[in-house]
């Protein structure tokens, strides 16, 4: 039987046909929003359908990965056990310049709520996280 504490792996990033576009443009180091082929609304984390007419109509459009910070929060319990070596550690939310909103991990001192960033993506060895830091 396994325990918690003897579980060290992160949990795999699992692309679906629909997410596909997003990781593969992550492994680049790209950041990809789906935009609606019907309305032209953009749309973050990628979904079936548009939230706006609801067209299953979809293209991809690469972003600025520029944004301000619309709230953060300190974790100081993972979420799972292979991140307990990491506590504390920040996570943001990001008004992305081109509208939507994303989450990453913040790199630097505490963050300022509306202060522009950049996010990157860092390679691990089962995939990317993405991580942002003052513009």
């Amino acid at each position: 039987m396994k325990f918690m504490n003897d579980i060290a792996a992160r949990p795999p990033q699992l692309p679906t046909d629909l997410s596909r576009p997003f990781w593969e443009a992550a492994l680049e180091g790209r950041l990809v929003l789906q935009q609606c082929a019907n309305c032209g609304v953009l749309r973050h984390y990628p979904r079936l359908l548009c939230s706006h007419c609801h067209s299953e109509a979809v293209s991809w459009r690469e972003a600025s990965r520029r944004g301000r910070i619309h709230s953060w929060t300190v974790a100081h319990h993972p979420f799972h056990p292979s991140f307990r070596a990491e506590v504390p550690y920040t996570l943001v939310t990001i008004d992305l310049e081109e509208g939507p909103r994303t989450l990453g991990r913040w790199v630097g001192d505490t963050p300022v709520l509306g202060e522009p960033v950049l996010g990157r993506f860092e390679r691990r060895d089962d995939g990317v996280d993405l991580v942002f830091e003052r513009a």
